[in-house]
């Protein structure tokens, strides 16, 4: 009963990176979601991040249905994550690489590094000018 194997003695860091990892990509998640001036606790609701990180990227929420269809949803996934990029004023080099490829290293540069949420004139709707 008391027989510890390398696979058991393995268990626990394992698990700790993950806990890290996790905890670091939702706090990265959220600082980019206030800078996007969204409610950064959207970061810890599953789905709803999802929903939230569309409208930033500036996509309809409904595309969050195609995340549920295979390899339509890796397609979705590189779009948004150069479209993330634009927002951001980011390349679409650092899209594809920085956040789609690497996406932990890619969410910190934009959460902790200089990267501003600018928003083009083209995107979401326009005001409407009075008559």
């Amino acid at each position: 009963m008391d027989d510890v194997t390398l696979d058991d003695a393995a268990v626990l860091p394992v698990l700790i990176l993950t806990l890290v990892v996790a905890v670091f990509s939702t706090v990265a998640l959220w600082r980019v979601f206030t800078k996007a001036g969204r409610p950064g606790w959207a970061a810890i609701i599953p789905i709803y991040n999802l929903y939230v990180l569309l409208k930033i990227a500036g996509r309809p929420g409904w595309w969050l249905l195609l995340f549920l269809i295979p390899i339509v949803d890796i397609v979705v996934s590189i779009v948004v994550c150069l479209d993330l990029a634009r927002v951001f004023g980011k390349s679409g080099l650092f899209g594809f690489v920085g956040l789609f490829v690497f996406n932990i290293i890619g969410l910190a540069v934009l959460a902790f590094g200089n990267a501003r949420y600018v928003v083009s004139r083209h995107d979401g709707p326009q005001p409407q000018l009075a008559s």
